[in-house]
């Protein structure tokens, strides 16, 4: 079988998602404006991902009935390994939004909304890309090249520079508006826009939403020819992006007060890349079993996080 899709699984999946998010919406408008706490963040992101484990389960056992069993196992294990890949990769955008909100000195309870419509903009924007990336992929085979370079590239740069601090007075989107937009200095709330003297102004809360939309393209051109190396089905593909993008806000509020314990991450992130891109130029030589991917992957993640972890001990044992 070519995809696990069919027009009734993604009808389906898809009224899955916009149910979810608007219960996260929901949620989030009874709370208020309020700081969001660790436990609080843990609980949700421990749903969101008990939520995607589930979604694979079910996915198993759709698949299990209609197919032999062999099926139901290479696409459960295609859905795991993207949906790892993709949580993955998208810490990288959790560390930039850390970066905008401090540098905008935004007050962690205005940080909720903008984060929702981050997660939105992110989907919508996912679900565009994989559409023309299975389009380009069932045409044009040698797109596959493409994609390993530009994940290579990326881990290189990312390798290059993971360790230096990110600059957003030099950041083009940011100079471009201070140039074309009235922009307000202070906060006004959750508002985006307000209205002085019959003029209309955005607020800061508004230029983070834009770095954060254009942080999350940027990223997803990225990611997703990272999940395009372990799976040709858009299906799999779709849902294991999607499920991880779901869980991201949640994410945000776990790493905020302790992203500098993480700062090895970022290399690790780099590696997970660089090999990714190299599964994928590799394919019509040797195509890596999905199972060793997924084992690679986790290996790296696991070592670069509790490198980190180990450092930043023995840095806070020396500071004391």
């Amino acid at each position: 079988m070519e995809s696990a899709g069919t027009p009734f699984l993604y009808a389906a999946f898809t009224l899955l998602v916009l149910v979810l998010l608007a219960v996260d919406f929901l949620v989030l408008r009874a709370e208020g404006a309020h700081r969001v706490s660790v436990k609080e963040a843990a609980a949700w992101t421990v749903v969101w991902v008990l939520v995607s484990l589930a979604f694979c389960g079910w996915l198993w056992w759709y698949l299990d009935g209609r197919f032999p069993r062999e099926v139901a196992n290479k696409k459960a294990l295609e859905y795991l390994s993207g949906y790892l890949i993709e949580k993955a990769l998208a810490t990288d955008n959790v560390f930039m939004w850390i970066t905008f909100f401090q540098f905008f000195a935004v007050p962690a309870a205005y940080q909720k909304r903008v984060l929702l419509y981050g997660v939105l903009g992110a989907i919508v924007m996912r679900a565009v890309l994989i559409f023309v990336g299975a389009v380009l992929l069932a045409r044009f085979h040698w797109v596959l090249y493409v994609f390993g370079f530009i994940l290579l590239l990326t881990g290189g740069k990312m390798l290059l520079f993971a360790g230096k601090q990110v600059s957003l007075d030099t950041n083009p989107v940011l100079r471009w508006m201070r140039r074309h937009m009235r922009m307000t200095d202070e906060h006004h709330g959750e508002k985006f826009f307000v209205v002085k003297q019959g003029l209309r102004y955005a607020t800061p809360l508004f230029v983070v939403l834009i770095l954060v939309e254009v942080t999350d393209l940027i990223f997803a051109v990225d990611s997703i020819p990272a999940i395009f190396a372990v799976t040709n089905d858009p299906f799999i593909v779709f849902t294991s992006n999607i499920f991880a993008i779901l869980g991201l806000r949640a994410m945000y509020f776990l790493l905020a007060d302790m992203a500098e314990r993480f700062h090895l991450l970022k290399y690790g992130l780099a590696v997970i890349l660089i090999f990714i891109g190299v599964k994928m130029l590799l394919l019509d030589v040797y195509k890596i079993p999905v199972g060793i991917a997924l084992g690679v992957v986790g290996l790296i993640l696991a070592v670069s996080v509790s490198a980190s972890l180990l450092t930043s001990r023995i840095k806070g044992d020396v500071a004391n």
